[in-house]
């Protein structure tokens, strides 16, 4: 019910029971297994509702070489000496919410044939950049279900927004808003608890669900990555078993590197987790001092993906550090709702200080990142990729701190042709469209240009024009026919 439901209908987050522990001799159990079946594992000790024979066949249809173009599903890059790239962008839209956004059209629709749900289930989506095009990719034409996507009209990259408005399949909508994300995210969980709008859904034989991280099937798919790359470091000998391995991870709405933490406490022998802001610095500034304050000015930067004020997974978090007393994460949130603001309590101050380090980077930093990895390691990031690779290395000045780490690579550096090339000094002074640029970074960087992004130069655009951040209820209604 969770994943087919996606959000309670108070607009709570779901978490489970309890997490799961994995033992050293598990995670040496999954040295010769395929990320499948290593993905399969890690779903059993969640998804306990699900059979063997269901896990199978979820992560065997979303982890294949059909689907991502590499056997490994997330390739490992050795940066420099004890620090590791984990490339999560080999998937159909070159970025990190592959990895769940695939296999999660396969986790709903098998609810909902196990729930006996002979209702239509419409997917609601926020996004700023990745999230959206993923869910499209995932949903797209998939029986018994409708999918919707905002987006902040000027809040994504050339490339992201081409992915989406050119999106293919028969129950795919995509919707510009005038805001930016924190909006179109807002607004969504809004129509999720509308009264009004979930009778008329009722009425109308369907169901709403969700495609973004607050959907817990779209974050338990990120916990494998961090145990699978434990092993495979391990494996490759670059760790031995019990040694400890940081984690570093750019993130906005803390789903990313949430996984990482229930990924350490399952037993992963995670060390410090590492949390990177772009100069939207409200996660750094809440790990730093546990006061969270979106009243803030709200900058539109070089990594739109971070561009994010409110990060919902923070309250699944929060339950966890507060010994799950609900009632404090919900006076804390209704807080946050009417001021903008709250505080924690010392004791939850002293468990985050202890479990993550917060840091943050301005544009400037972030391109001057990409000149350095490119220029000393002949290595080629996208801005987001950056940003986690200048907090790194801020976090290693300031701590001293040698532990091996490994950096969350969130997206292939062809989604943002346009800041990848100016970091680099290699900006044309005028290009017809993005497809130059691409070009361009493929003499460049000598990376293969990603076969589905080079196959949207001829996709006609389907979606155009924007709405108001008011007008998202009616638009959903209007679409649905509910209206």
């Amino acid at each position: 019910m969770a994943i087919a439901q996606g959000i309670s209908e108070e607009g709570g987050l779901f978490v489970p029971e309890s997490i799961p522990a994995i033992s050293m001799d598990e995670l040496r159990s999954m040295a010769d297994k395929t990320y499948a079946q290593r993905a399969a594992y890690v779903f059993s000790k969640y998804l306990t509702d699900y059979t063997e024979a269901e896990l199978r066949y979820c992560t065997e249809s979303a982890y294949n070489t059909k689907v991502f173009d590499t056997e490994n599903i997330a390739e490992i890059a050795h940066l420099f000496d004890g620090t590791y790239m984990l490339e999560l962008w080999h998937g159909p839209t070159c970025a990190f919410k592959d990895m769940a956004l695939q296999i999660l059209p396969y986790f709903l629709t098998t609810a909902v044939k196990k729930l006996h749900m002979d209702r239509k289930v419409v997917i609601l989506v926020a996004t700023s950049g990745d999230t959206g095009k993923a869910a499209l990719e995932g949903f797209q034409d998939v029986p018994g279900t409708e999918i919707m996507v905002f987006y902040p009209v000027e809040g994504v990259s050339d490339m992201q927004k081409r992915q989406m408005i050119t999106q293919e399949g028969e129950n795919v909508n995509v919707c510009a808003i005038k805001g930016n994300f924190d909006d179109c995210q807002s607004g969504v969980k809004k129509i999720f608890t509308d009264h009004d709008v979930l009778a008329a859904l009722e009425q109308g034989g369907m169901t709403f669900s969700s495609a973004n991280s607050i959907n817990w099937g779209r974050l338990v798919p990120q916990i494998v990555y961090y145990v699978s790359a434990y092993v495979s470091l391990a494996e490759e000998g670059e760790i031995a078993y019990g040694d400890q391995l940081n984690v570093v991870v750019p993130t906005g709405n803390f789903g990313n590197i949430l996984a990482a933490y229930y990924a350490k406490q399952m037993g992963v022998p995670i060390g410090k987790l590492i949390c990177a802001s772009n100069i939207n610095k409200v996660l750094t500034d809440f790990i730093r001092t546990g006061v969270y304050d979106r009243n803030r000015q709200f900058y539109a930067t070089v990594s739109p993906s971070m561009d994010i004020l409110i990060s919902s997974n923070l309250e699944r978090l929060l339950y966890l550090l507060t010994g799950e007393d609900d009632a404090k994460v919900r006076e804390w949130f209704t807080a946050l709702s009417e001021t903008g603001r709250y505080e924690v309590t010392d004791a939850v101050k002293e468990k985050l200080s202890a479990l993550f380090y917060g840091g943050f980077c301005d544009d400037d930093e972030t391109k001057a990142t990409i000149a350095q990895l490119h220029k000393e390691y002949g290595y080629t990031c996208d801005t987001h990729t950056a940003v986690a690779v200048k907090v790194y290395q801020d976090y290693c000045r300031e701590t001293g701190d040698t532990t091996k780490t490994i950096i969350a690579s969130t997206a292939s550096p062809y989604k943002f042709s346009v800041s990848v090339l100016e970091a680099l000094g290699e900006m044309p002074d005028s290009y017809t469209d993005e497809y130059e640029l691409v070009e361009k970074l493929h003499e460049v960087s000598g990376l293969e240009v990603p076969q589905s992004l080079a196959a949207l130069k001829s996709k006609p655009r389907r979606f155009t024009g924007s709405i108001d951040k008011t007008e998202m209820q009616q638009y959903v209604l209007h679409q649905l026919g509910l209206s």
